[in-house]
């Protein structure tokens, strides 16, 4: 690697996987600098982070919290600013190397996209924006000469088996999955889950909403958009299989039957570091996998009949234009619900189904048709969730 020190720009610092890339800078101080750092509300994490590595910019989106980061920074030489806009306006600054998007959801597709329009290595932790607005993501980072690298586990996963391999075809990308905490269940335990059993995730440590996306298999199906974007591959070039014990993040199959899998503990910061360091591998101290503690690596087929998201999100990438769009932000909604106890578990898929059928489908969207068919979604979601009795829309 350059010895010259990578400014990284971390959207989403408070959240899994931002605290985690923090980590990572701070083994690392001389490859490394947290030059921007961002919030959605979490001020105190924010205003901690930014006193232990002194940004050049801390932004928190909630305006009601500039003050309070403004005056708690006041005694460093760190230049505090609120609100959206001032992500996408900051993201573009001449001395960020890196962006590392980790911002939760939607909220990620804009400044996304003035990053790789800067010219800004993405190290992609949002599978959002890819999944809202792939093809113009895309065709925007080939544009301006962007590399996209994967942070998500399984995205990662691939990316690695495949270096080395340009001229050699996929046949197959096969991306695993835990299974959640509710694997081998059925629709009738399912009914009566709580927020807090699906917030009990066996492998891995995560946000609040990709843990309940990982419950309901909606991670796994958004992880499937991504990676036909990603890879360049088709809906039926893609296949889930269930692993429980996370050990095989994923696997690519070749043309002529070989199969390469990458293999590790489930810990988020080794695909961080690689997105950081990319094409290099650097020197770390995070716990090692041995095969002789995990004996038996078991595989089974996805449940898609009681875990519906995932053949929903199936449809949606067969179906493309903003179907992927609309089922995005309908989970969004839906989760949200949940999380705060106003619908029950099955619900969530009911709504979001409700909302491909009826939200207005456009084969070829523009940007501005995206963040229409967003809000749009997003309202009709929202209204089902206060109309419908919570049987009504629980069965």
């Amino acid at each position: 690697m350059s010895n010259q020190i990578k400014n990284i720009a971390i959207l989403g610092s408070t959240g899994s996987i931002g605290t985690q890339t923090l980590d990572v800078i701070r083994g690392n101080s001389n490859l490394f600098r947290a030059f921007l750092l961002t919030a959605h509300s979490n001020a105190d994490l924010l205003i901690s982070q930014a006193i232990a590595f002194e940004p050049e910019y801390a932004i928190i989106c909630d305006t009601t919290k500039y003050l309070q980061v403004k005056e708690a920074l006041a005694h460093l030489p760190v230049k505090v600013m609120a609100g959206h806009q001032a992500i996408i306006d900051t993201v573009t600054h001449t001395d960020i190397d890196v962006v590392l998007t980790a911002m939760v959801g939607f909220a990620g597709l804009e400044p996304t996209i003035a990053a790789i329009k800067a010219g800004k290595e993405i190290a992609l932790a949002n599978k959002e924006t890819l999944v809202v607005a792939g093809d113009i993501v895309t065709a925007l980072a080939k544009q301006h000469g962007v590399k996209i690298l994967p942070v998500d586990s399984e995205h990662s996963a691939i990316f690695q088996c495949l270096a080395g391999e340009e001229a050699n075809p996929i046949e197959k990308l096969i991306i695993t999955a835990s299974g959640g905490p509710f694997r081998g269940r059925n629709l009738d335990f399912l009914a009566n889950v709580t927020r807090e059993d699906a917030l009990k995730h066996p492998n891995w440590v995560m946000g609040a909403k990709i843990t309940i996306d990982s419950a309901s298999l909606m991670n796994k199906g958004l992880e499937v958009i991504e990676a036909k974007w990603l890879f360049g591959v088709d809906a039926d070039q893609i296949e889930v299989i269930v692993h429980p014990q996370s050990i095989v993040h994923s696997l690519v199959q070749f043309k002529d039957g070989s199969i390469k899998a990458q293999m590790g503990l489930p810990d988020m910061k080794l695909p961080i570091q690689y997105a950081l360091t990319y094409p290099n591998r650097i020197q770390n101290n995070f716990k090692r996998f041995s095969f002789t503690d995990y004996p038996n690596l078991s595989f089974e087929k996805p449940d898609m009949d009681t875990f519906r998201n995932l053949k929903l999100a199936y449809d949606a990438l067969r179906e493309g234009g903003n179907m992927p769009c609309i089922i995005n932000a309908a989970n969004e909604i839906v989760v949200a619900g949940f999380l705060n106890k106003s619908i029950g578990f099955l619900a969530m898929s009911n709504i979001i189904e409700e909302c491909m059928q009826r939200i207005n489908f456009i084969a070829h969207p523009t940007l501005a048709d995206y963040l229409n068919t967003d809000k749009e979604t997003r309202i009709f979601a929202q209204n089902l969730i206060q109309q419908l009795p919570l049987k009504a829309i629980q069965i």
